[in-house]
């Protein structure tokens, strides 16, 4: 299993052929209204309900309704995954605008939803906790489906929620408004945004993370936990680890400039 797992992250990304997502800009100039930004949940279902009392108290200063994009992994690792995906999957209030996007892990799950050969990868990626959350643990599945994976294609299509799985197949993997472009990883530098992969955004730690984008944009990413919200080169990233850390940061862009609320 560990040198699957080796091959897995080396690749960058999952191995099964995919659609590509959907990407969504809302063009120049920047917006006048305010734009928050979400790091990983990763199950985390307390800390997002917290990061959306957070920004609605601070919408309230502002005569325009504001647009929350939350930056993808909400399954696996944390407890709740199942919540969190049920969350983003109704309508929200009229005091919330929000566009998911689509991290690695939400990915992946969609991959072994629809290819459950890959069960050994997944739960090493941290979706044990993530079946935990829909109500069978990893053992019982296998020792129910007897390892076939049709059978437990099956048993996975009883207990996961065909509108998961819808919101699974529909989020989009790139946001672009004025200057900014919201990810889950980042980009590759100095490539156009419209020739940048898939996998890229999803996956993409070095050379983004080093060199930043290098294109006229400021991208907003999560992906690589850090223990403070990073100002850098071209980048911030705000992934702040919620199923370790407890917090779930909450970038504020408002007027061309960015804080953490």
């Amino acid at each position: 299993m560990k040198s699957l797992l080796q091959r897995f992250f080396r690749q960058g990304g999952p191995t099964q052929a995919t659609p590509p997502r959907r990407r969504f800009t809302l063009g120049q100039p920047g917006p006048a209204y305010p734009l928050y930004a979400v790091g990983d949940v990763h199950g985390c279902m307390d800390q997002l309900l917290d990061a959306e009392r957070r920004i609605k108290s601070d919408a309230r200063q502002y005569e325009k309704q504001g647009l929350t994009i939350l930056l993808g992994d909400y399954v696996d690792r944390g407890p709740r995954s199942a919540a969190v995906l049920e969350h983003l999957a109704r309508p929200t209030d009229t005091t919330l605008r929000r566009v998911p996007l689509c991290g690695n892990h939400d990915d992946v799950f969609l991959q072994f939803l629809r290819d459950p050969n890959q069960i050994d990868r997944w739960l090493e990626f941290g979706g044990r906790q993530t079946l935990l959350s829909y109500g069978m643990d990893a053992e019982h599945l296998v020792s129910r489906s007897g390892g076939d994976p049709a059978l437990m294609r099956s048993i996975l299509k009883d207990i996961v929620p065909a509108h998961h799985v819808e919101l699974l197949e529909n989020l989009p993997v790139m946001l672009e408004v004025g200057d900014y472009v919201f990810v889950h990883a980042g980009i590759r530098p100095e490539v156009p945004l419209e020739e940048q992969r898939d996998e890229d955004l999803m996956w993409i730690r070095q050379p983004f993370l080093s060199k930043g984008p290098m294109l006229p944009k400021i991208v907003i990413h999560g992906h690589t936990p850090v223990e403070k919200p990073e100002f850098a080169a071209g980048r911030i990233s705000i992934d702040t680890g919620a199923y370790y850390s407890g917090h779930l940061a909450v970038l504020k862009i408002v007027d061309g400039k960015a804080s953490i609320i």
